[in-house]
């Protein structure tokens, strides 16, 4: 950084290269984005959360949240459960100096510009997902992992609540404000793992109860 601070660092180990992007901070800088030439990458919100999420099959794309906004699969990803979902170009600014450009498995560019000159790292690979390399299914959520997710979306209802009634303290304009979208799609994630997951029949209206679904 024109600070003097690092700003990207290559790593060669063996045959693979990783591209660590810090932010412009003396000491503990935290890291803002990881690119592997394996296929595997991640970028990161100021605040330390999930920004993209890249892997062999595909990617998603988060809000600062936490909620996927968007996902994709790599065309070649012949393992990918499911219907292709093709990327659409992504553009970030992880900081003033560094941004990212995503246009394909093997077209993902970290761009670092400052005082008026650019230098470019091309960190996309071409990784073929083979029936022989094909991810095991996700691991269903047991009861007490339903349990505690439903009773931490029924904390977060509240805590948004509580925010509501110092904000407007009249009834009328309570009531009139919806919940925000992140809890109402974390609320639906809840209730369709409790479908798809070998839930007794007392346990789906419980947690139905905590999420007031």
């Amino acid at each position: 950084y024109p600070s003097g601070n690092l700003a990207i660092l290559v790593v060669r180990e063996k045959k693979q290269l990783t591209c660590i992007v810090q932010e412009d901070k003396p000491r503990n800088a935290k890291i803002q984005a990881v690119f592997k030439s394996s296929g595997r990458s991640a970028c990161y919100y100021p605040n330390g959360a999930v920004w993209i999420n890249i892997n062999i099959q595909g990617g998603e794309y988060f809000d600062q949240a936490g909620s996927r906004v968007r996902r994709w699969t790599w065309p070649n990803s012949v393992a990918s459960p499911g219907p292709h979902v093709p990327l659409s170009p992504i553009f970030l600014s992880l900081n003033q100096h560094v941004g990212v450009r995503i246009l394909g498995q093997d077209k993902i560019v970290v761009s670092f510009l400052a005082m008026g000159q650019q230098a470019k790292f091309s960190m996309g690979t071409k990784v073929k997902v083979s029936d022989g390399s094909r991810l095991p299914p996700p691991a269903r959520l047991g009861r007490d992992e339903l349990l505690l997710l439903a009773s931490r979306v029924r904390i977060l209802q509240l805590l948004d609540r509580m925010q509501g009634c110092l904000n407007f303290p009249s009834n009328e304009q309570r009531d009139k404000i919806k919940p925000p979208s992140y809890l109402v799609t974390q609320t639906l994630k809840i209730l369709q793992l409790c479908t798809s997951a070998d839930t007794s029949k007392e346990l789906h209206p419980a947690i139905r109860a905590k999420v007031k679904a």
